[in-house]
């Protein structure tokens, strides 16, 4: 059976499937012993996402600054987010749940669906159904996480939600843009299925500097 050009072939996507189901668990179990096996992980995948950057620019002085910022802040925001003692944990399991549902919509509605492509110069893969599932899915995690949390709105959080949702696709395809500027397919082969630790993560490096700026910005946390 032919397989569409761009799509995984089925063993990519077992590959996928069990690198997920190793890697998921291992994370949340970190995110909820928290410091400092939290500030550990962090650090760790940030030394992994330098090396992946500076292989992908090939050391050009400019993107390795840009590189740097992009690295450095996001990490920022994941430790500022994890160090509240009341709510640390439970914020990143939201936001992780969000982020893991708005890349799973995408993909399962762009697969579906197809139609017309949201960005072809940059990610020929990427549809505006797949966008849409994507904010769709991340906007009723976030409503069943309300649910589960007994926050008092709801519709709220799950607004909340859809938009941290898009804006991590949005980190999807500004990823897709530097690779394809750079010629190149993934940043990495570390995650068998995903390719680099960049292309599981592009789109949770914008999304958790959005929930640190709307918390630090908003009275109290995102969740309330």
């Amino acid at each position: 059976m032919a397989h569409p050009a761009g799509d995984p072939q089925p063993s990519s996507l077992a590959a996928r499937t069990v690198t997920a189901s190793v890697a998921a668990p291992v994370v949340l179990g970190v995110v909820y012993l928290g410091s400092p096996y939290f500030d550990i992980l962090v650090a760790i995948m940030a030394l992994i996402l330098a090396f992946e950057w500076n292989r992908l620019c090939a050391g050009r002085p400019g993107w390795l600054a840009l590189g740097g910022i992009y690295i450095a802040v996001p990490s920022w925001a994941l430790l500022h987010l994890r160090a509240d003692s009341t709510a640390g944990a439970v914020i990143v399991f939201w936001m992780l749940a969000v982020v893991w549902s708005a890349d799973t919509g995408a993909y399962a509605f762009g697969r579906l669906i197809g139609g017309v492509k949201l960005a072809p110069v940059i990610s020929p893969n990427k549809t505006w159904a797949g966008l849409l599932g994507g904010v769709g899915a991340a906007g009723v995690t976030g409503a069943l996480a309300g649910v589960i949390l007994e926050v008092e709105a709801i519709p709220a959080l799950a607004g909340w939600s859809a938009l941290i949702g898009a804006i991590s696709q949005i980190g999807d395809l500004a990823e897709s843009w530097v690779k394809r500027h750079f010629g190149v397919k993934d940043t990495g082969a570390i995650l068998p299925g995903h390719g680099g630790l960049f292309d599981r993560v592009d789109g949770l490096l914008v999304a958790v500097v959005a929930v640190a700026v709307l918390g630090t910005f908003g009275q109290g946390t995102i969740l309330t």
